[in-house]
Protein backbone atom coordinates (compact mmCIF):
# COMPACT_ATOMS: atom_id res chain seq x y z
CA UNK A 1 0.00 0.00 0.00
CA UNK A 2 1.31 2.82 -1.14
CA UNK A 3 2.09 5.72 2.12
CA UNK A 4 2.40 9.30 2.82
CA UNK A 5 6.14 8.83 3.32
CA UNK A 6 6.38 6.97 -0.26
CA UNK A 7 5.17 10.44 -2.06
CA UNK A 8 7.16 12.82 -0.50
CA UNK A 9 10.03 10.23 -1.16
CA UNK A 10 9.09 10.92 -5.00
CA UNK A 11 8.47 14.15 -4.74
CA UNK A 12 11.67 15.28 -2.29
CA UNK A 13 9.70 17.05 0.39
CA UNK A 14 8.95 16.54 3.77
CA UNK A 15 5.87 14.49 4.75
CA UNK A 16 4.54 17.55 6.32
CA UNK A 17 4.40 18.98 2.52
CA UNK A 18 2.34 16.65 1.47
CA UNK A 19 0.12 16.97 4.36
CA UNK A 20 -0.37 20.39 3.53
CA UNK A 21 -0.51 20.09 -0.01
CA UNK A 22 -3.39 17.22 0.44
CA UNK A 23 -5.19 19.15 3.41
CA UNK A 24 -5.26 22.64 1.36
CA UNK A 25 -3.35 24.33 4.47
CA UNK A 26 -1.01 26.08 5.15
CA UNK A 27 1.38 27.73 2.14
CA UNK A 28 3.35 25.52 -0.46
CA UNK A 29 5.34 26.56 -3.28
CA UNK A 30 3.56 26.19 -6.66
CA UNK A 31 6.51 24.58 -8.35
CA UNK A 32 6.76 21.75 -4.95
CA UNK A 33 2.79 21.85 -5.00
CA UNK A 34 3.10 20.23 -8.63
CA UNK A 35 5.93 17.99 -7.90
CA UNK A 36 3.44 16.83 -4.88
CA UNK A 37 0.51 15.99 -7.23
CA UNK A 38 2.64 14.58 -10.07
CA UNK A 39 3.57 12.15 -7.31
CA UNK A 40 0.55 11.37 -5.76
CA UNK A 41 -0.96 10.90 -9.68
CA UNK A 42 1.82 8.71 -10.41
CA UNK A 43 1.56 6.40 -7.29
CA UNK A 44 -1.92 6.48 -7.12
CA UNK A 45 -1.54 7.32 -3.56
CA UNK A 46 -5.03 7.60 -1.52
CA UNK A 47 -5.48 9.48 1.62
CA UNK A 48 -6.05 8.05 4.64
CA UNK A 49 -9.27 10.51 4.78
CA UNK A 50 -10.98 8.55 7.60
CA UNK A 51 -7.96 8.70 9.84
CA UNK A 52 -7.75 12.13 9.13
CA UNK A 53 -11.14 13.11 10.63
CA UNK A 54 -10.80 10.98 13.29
CA UNK A 55 -7.62 12.60 14.63
CA UNK A 56 -9.43 16.36 13.92
CA UNK A 57 -13.10 14.83 15.17
CA UNK A 58 -15.23 15.62 12.13
CA UNK A 59 -16.93 14.16 9.73
CA UNK A 60 -16.84 16.14 6.87
CA UNK A 61 -20.71 15.52 6.64
CA UNK A 62 -23.50 18.13 7.54
CA UNK A 63 -27.06 17.00 7.93
CA UNK A 64 -29.96 19.30 6.39
CA UNK A 65 -33.41 18.78 7.70
CA UNK A 66 -36.27 19.42 5.02
CA UNK A 67 -39.92 19.20 6.19
CA UNK A 68 -41.15 17.52 3.47
CA UNK A 69 -39.01 16.65 0.34
CA UNK A 70 -41.98 16.55 -1.69
CA UNK A 71 -42.05 20.13 -1.84
CA UNK A 72 -40.80 21.00 -4.60
CA UNK A 73 -39.93 24.24 -3.30
CA UNK A 74 -36.60 22.73 -1.18
CA UNK A 75 -35.10 21.53 -4.39
CA UNK A 76 -33.16 24.77 -5.27
CA UNK A 77 -32.60 25.85 -1.91
CA UNK A 78 -30.71 22.53 -1.34
CA UNK A 79 -28.66 22.81 -4.93
CA UNK A 80 -27.99 25.98 -3.36
CA UNK A 81 -26.68 23.97 -0.11
CA UNK A 82 -24.38 21.48 -2.53
CA UNK A 83 -22.74 23.74 -4.36
CA UNK A 84 -21.48 25.39 -1.46
CA UNK A 85 -21.01 22.00 0.48
CA UNK A 86 -19.27 20.39 -2.50
CA UNK A 87 -16.54 23.22 -2.83
CA UNK A 88 -15.48 23.04 0.50
CA UNK A 89 -15.29 19.23 0.80
CA UNK A 90 -18.51 18.28 2.89
CA UNK A 91 -20.97 15.79 2.16
CA UNK A 92 -24.76 16.32 2.63
CA UNK A 93 -26.94 13.85 4.51
CA UNK A 94 -30.58 14.96 3.95
CA UNK A 95 -33.26 14.12 6.31
CA UNK A 96 -36.98 13.79 5.75
CA UNK A 97 -39.22 15.24 9.12
CA UNK A 98 -42.47 14.11 6.96
CA UNK A 99 -43.77 17.54 8.72
CA UNK A 100 -43.21 15.53 11.95
CA UNK A 101 -42.23 17.74 14.43
CA UNK A 102 -41.30 14.37 16.73
CA UNK A 103 -39.10 13.01 13.59
CA UNK A 104 -37.70 16.43 13.28
CA UNK A 105 -36.58 16.65 17.24
CA UNK A 106 -35.05 12.95 16.17
CA UNK A 107 -32.45 14.44 13.48
CA UNK A 108 -30.81 16.33 16.80
CA UNK A 109 -29.36 13.45 18.00
CA UNK A 110 -27.10 12.69 14.86
CA UNK A 111 -25.43 16.60 15.69
CA UNK A 112 -25.21 15.47 19.53
CA UNK A 113 -23.87 11.85 18.59
CA UNK A 114 -21.25 13.76 16.30
CA UNK A 115 -22.36 12.06 13.20
CA UNK A 116 -22.50 15.31 11.26
CA UNK A 117 -20.61 18.58 12.29
CA UNK A 118 -23.42 20.96 11.49
CA UNK A 119 -26.98 20.91 10.54
CA UNK A 120 -29.18 23.33 8.74
CA UNK A 121 -32.76 23.01 9.36
CA UNK A 122 -35.58 24.32 6.89
CA UNK A 123 -37.87 23.93 9.52
CA UNK A 124 -38.77 25.51 12.01
CA UNK A 125 -41.48 23.53 14.09
CA UNK A 126 -39.82 22.11 16.48
CA UNK A 127 -39.29 24.04 20.15
CA UNK A 128 -37.41 27.49 19.54
CA UNK A 129 -35.48 26.87 23.26
CA UNK A 130 -34.41 23.67 22.42
CA UNK A 131 -33.31 24.48 18.88
CA UNK A 132 -31.57 27.61 20.72
CA UNK A 133 -29.95 25.06 23.26
CA UNK A 134 -28.37 22.60 20.65
CA UNK A 135 -27.30 25.76 18.75
CA UNK A 136 -25.16 26.99 21.91
CA UNK A 137 -23.72 23.45 21.36
CA UNK A 138 -23.18 22.44 18.07
CA UNK A 139 -23.02 24.64 14.10
CA UNK A 140 -26.92 25.30 13.32
CA UNK A 141 -28.53 27.27 11.06
CA UNK A 142 -31.78 27.99 10.89
CA UNK A 143 -32.64 28.52 6.53
CA UNK A 144 -36.79 29.27 5.07
CA UNK A 145 -37.87 29.78 8.28
CA UNK A 146 -36.84 31.60 11.86
CA UNK A 147 -37.64 31.34 14.95
CA UNK A 148 -39.48 34.27 17.33
CA UNK A 149 -37.21 35.27 20.58
CA UNK A 150 -34.29 33.31 19.86
CA UNK A 151 -30.78 34.51 18.26
CA UNK A 152 -30.46 31.34 15.80
CA UNK A 153 -28.40 32.04 12.65
CA UNK A 154 -30.95 32.43 10.35
CA UNK A 155 -31.21 32.81 6.69
CA UNK A 156 -34.99 33.62 5.55
CA UNK A 157 -37.36 35.92 3.36
CA UNK A 158 -39.41 38.73 5.51
CA UNK A 159 -42.67 36.50 4.76
CA UNK A 160 -45.32 38.91 6.23
CA UNK A 161 -44.35 42.05 3.91
CA UNK A 162 -44.16 39.37 1.16
CA UNK A 163 -47.50 38.05 2.05
CA UNK A 164 -48.96 41.61 1.99
CA UNK A 165 -47.24 42.49 -1.28
CA UNK A 166 -49.17 39.34 -2.65
CA UNK A 167 -52.56 40.44 -1.38
CA UNK A 168 -52.36 44.16 -1.91
CA UNK A 169 -51.88 42.95 -5.81
CA UNK A 170 -55.26 41.45 -5.92
CA UNK A 171 -56.88 44.49 -4.19
CA UNK A 172 -55.40 46.46 -6.59
CA UNK A 173 -56.84 44.25 -9.29
CA UNK A 174 -60.12 45.46 -7.53
CA UNK A 175 -60.99 42.24 -5.50
CA UNK A 176 -62.20 42.58 -2.39
CA UNK A 177 -63.13 39.03 -1.61
CA UNK A 178 -60.07 37.51 -1.00
CA UNK A 179 -60.03 33.78 0.70
CA UNK A 180 -56.89 32.99 1.81
CA UNK A 181 -55.16 29.29 1.89
CA UNK A 182 -52.88 28.88 4.34
CA UNK A 183 -50.19 26.92 5.77
CA UNK A 184 -50.49 24.95 9.16
CA UNK A 185 -51.18 27.97 12.06
CA UNK A 186 -48.44 25.83 14.56
CA UNK A 187 -45.75 26.66 11.59
CA UNK A 188 -44.10 30.09 11.51
CA UNK A 189 -44.90 30.64 7.63
CA UNK A 190 -48.50 29.17 8.34
CA UNK A 191 -48.69 32.56 10.77
CA UNK A 192 -46.37 34.71 8.60
CA UNK A 193 -48.07 34.61 5.58
CA UNK A 194 -52.04 34.61 7.77
CA UNK A 195 -50.25 37.67 9.00
CA UNK A 196 -49.20 39.56 5.84
CA UNK A 197 -52.72 38.63 4.28
CA UNK A 198 -54.74 40.13 7.63
CA UNK A 199 -52.71 43.35 7.43
CA UNK A 200 -53.34 43.76 3.84
CA UNK A 201 -56.71 43.75 3.99
CA UNK A 202 -56.70 45.43 7.45
CA UNK A 203 -55.11 48.35 5.71
CA UNK A 204 -57.84 48.67 3.02
CA UNK A 205 -60.50 48.20 5.05
CA UNK A 206 -61.81 45.09 3.94
CA UNK A 207 -63.21 42.62 6.09
CA UNK A 208 -61.52 39.64 7.49
CA UNK A 209 -64.12 36.69 6.75
CA UNK A 210 -63.71 33.03 8.95
CA UNK A 211 -65.20 31.51 6.05
CA UNK A 212 -62.29 33.29 3.83
CA UNK A 213 -59.68 31.19 5.57
CA UNK A 214 -58.77 28.08 5.55
CA UNK A 215 -55.86 26.29 7.08
CA UNK A 216 -53.85 24.19 5.09
CA UNK A 217 -50.47 21.66 5.34
CA UNK A 218 -48.94 23.07 1.71
CA UNK A 219 -49.99 20.14 -0.04
CA UNK A 220 -51.50 20.17 -3.62
CA UNK A 221 -54.30 18.13 -1.89
CA UNK A 222 -55.39 20.52 0.53
CA UNK A 223 -55.04 23.57 -1.76
CA UNK A 224 -58.06 21.30 -3.86
CA UNK A 225 -60.16 20.38 -0.72
CA UNK A 226 -59.93 24.07 0.39
CA UNK A 227 -60.95 25.39 -2.66
CA UNK A 228 -64.17 23.49 -2.98
CA UNK A 229 -65.15 24.66 0.73
CA UNK A 230 -64.54 28.45 -0.33
CA UNK A 231 -66.30 27.91 -3.62
CA UNK A 232 -69.31 26.26 -1.38
CA UNK A 233 -69.74 29.82 0.25
CA UNK A 234 -72.85 31.44 -0.07
CA UNK A 235 -71.23 34.20 -2.15
CA UNK A 236 -67.84 32.66 -2.72
CA UNK A 237 -64.67 35.03 -3.37
CA UNK A 238 -63.06 36.48 -6.78
CA UNK A 239 -59.84 35.90 -5.95
CA UNK A 240 -57.91 33.55 -3.95
CA UNK A 241 -53.86 33.64 -2.42
CA UNK A 242 -52.69 30.60 -1.19
CA UNK A 243 -49.24 30.17 1.44
CA UNK A 244 -47.57 28.27 -1.43
CA UNK A 245 -47.80 27.34 -4.78
CA UNK A 246 -48.60 23.91 -4.61
CA UNK A 247 -51.96 24.60 -2.77
CA UNK A 248 -52.10 27.21 -5.85
CA UNK A 249 -52.01 24.83 -8.62
CA UNK A 250 -54.40 22.82 -5.96
CA UNK A 251 -56.87 25.63 -5.66
CA UNK A 252 -56.64 26.35 -9.86
CA UNK A 253 -57.81 22.48 -10.84
CA UNK A 254 -61.07 22.86 -7.91
CA UNK A 255 -61.94 25.93 -9.57
CA UNK A 256 -61.61 24.18 -13.07
CA UNK A 257 -62.98 21.24 -11.69
CA UNK A 258 -66.56 22.96 -11.05
CA UNK A 259 -66.30 24.49 -14.30
CA UNK A 260 -64.82 28.07 -13.66
CA UNK A 261 -61.93 29.32 -15.24
CA UNK A 262 -58.61 31.00 -13.80
CA UNK A 263 -58.69 34.15 -13.99
CA UNK A 264 -61.73 34.40 -16.10
CA UNK A 265 -63.93 34.10 -13.17
CA UNK A 266 -61.41 33.71 -9.85
CA UNK A 267 -57.69 35.16 -9.76
CA UNK A 268 -55.45 33.29 -8.11
CA UNK A 269 -51.75 34.21 -6.69
CA UNK A 270 -49.13 31.86 -4.87
CA UNK A 271 -46.28 32.27 -3.00
CA UNK A 272 -42.26 30.23 -3.97
CA UNK A 273 -42.29 30.09 -7.57
CA UNK A 274 -41.23 27.09 -7.98
CA UNK A 275 -40.51 25.83 -11.28
CA UNK A 276 -44.21 24.54 -12.24
CA UNK A 277 -45.74 27.77 -11.71
CA UNK A 278 -44.32 29.58 -15.07
CA UNK A 279 -45.23 26.47 -17.15
CA UNK A 280 -48.46 25.33 -15.32
CA UNK A 281 -51.73 26.89 -17.21
CA UNK A 282 -52.42 29.60 -16.69
CA UNK A 283 -48.92 30.56 -15.61
CA UNK A 284 -48.84 31.41 -11.54
CA UNK A 285 -48.65 34.87 -10.49
CA UNK A 286 -46.90 34.43 -7.26
CA UNK A 287 -44.21 35.40 -4.93
CA UNK A 288 -40.47 34.35 -5.69
CA UNK A 289 -37.93 33.43 -2.90
CA UNK A 290 -34.23 33.47 -3.76
CA UNK A 291 -34.44 29.33 -3.05
CA UNK A 292 -31.01 29.01 -4.46
CA UNK A 293 -29.24 31.80 -2.45
CA UNK A 294 -31.17 30.25 0.79
CA UNK A 295 -29.05 27.43 0.90
CA UNK A 296 -25.86 28.89 -0.51
CA UNK A 297 -26.15 31.59 2.28
CA UNK A 298 -27.30 29.12 4.62
CA UNK A 299 -24.34 26.55 3.72
CA UNK A 300 -21.23 29.42 4.10
CA UNK A 301 -22.92 30.49 7.73
CA UNK A 302 -22.54 27.58 8.96
CA UNK A 303 -19.15 26.51 7.29
CA UNK A 304 -17.98 29.81 8.81
CA UNK A 305 -19.48 28.70 12.35
CA UNK A 306 -17.75 25.56 12.05
CA UNK A 307 -14.29 26.43 11.35
CA UNK A 308 -15.54 29.08 14.66
CA UNK A 309 -15.35 32.21 12.44
CA UNK A 310 -16.63 35.39 14.27
CA UNK A 311 -19.70 36.28 12.59
CA UNK A 312 -20.37 39.54 11.72
CA UNK A 313 -23.75 38.84 10.90
CA UNK A 314 -26.00 36.21 12.08
CA UNK A 315 -29.29 37.28 10.87
CA UNK A 316 -29.78 37.31 6.75
CA UNK A 317 -33.56 38.61 5.22
CA UNK A 318 -33.59 38.34 1.22
CA UNK A 319 -35.17 39.65 -0.85
CA UNK A 320 -38.30 38.42 -2.29
CA UNK A 321 -39.97 39.94 -5.82
CA UNK A 322 -43.52 39.67 -6.95
CA UNK A 323 -43.94 37.70 -10.32
CA UNK A 324 -46.94 38.46 -12.17
CA UNK A 325 -48.45 36.37 -14.79
CA UNK A 326 -51.61 35.03 -16.14
CA UNK A 327 -53.94 33.64 -13.51
CA UNK A 328 -55.05 37.10 -11.56
CA UNK A 329 -56.89 39.98 -14.06
CA UNK A 330 -58.42 42.95 -13.10
CA UNK A 331 -62.20 42.40 -11.27
CA UNK A 332 -64.81 43.83 -14.14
Amino acid sequence: MIRIVDVAKEANVSTATVSRVISKSGTVKSDTKERVLKAIELLNYQPNVLARQLRRMETKTILVVVPDITNTFFSKVLRGIESVAMESGYQVLLGDALNNVDRESGYLNILQQKKADGMILLTARIDGQVVEDIAKQFPVVLACEYTEGFEIPTVSIDNISSARKATEHLINLDHKRIGFLSGPFNSVLGRDRLKGYNQAMAQHSLPILSTMVQEGDFSYESGFNLTLKLLANEVPPTAIFAANDEMAIGAIKAIKSKGLSVPGNISVVGFDDIKFASIFEPSLTTVAQPSFDIGRIAMELLIKIISKVNLEKSQYILDDKLVVRESCKRLI
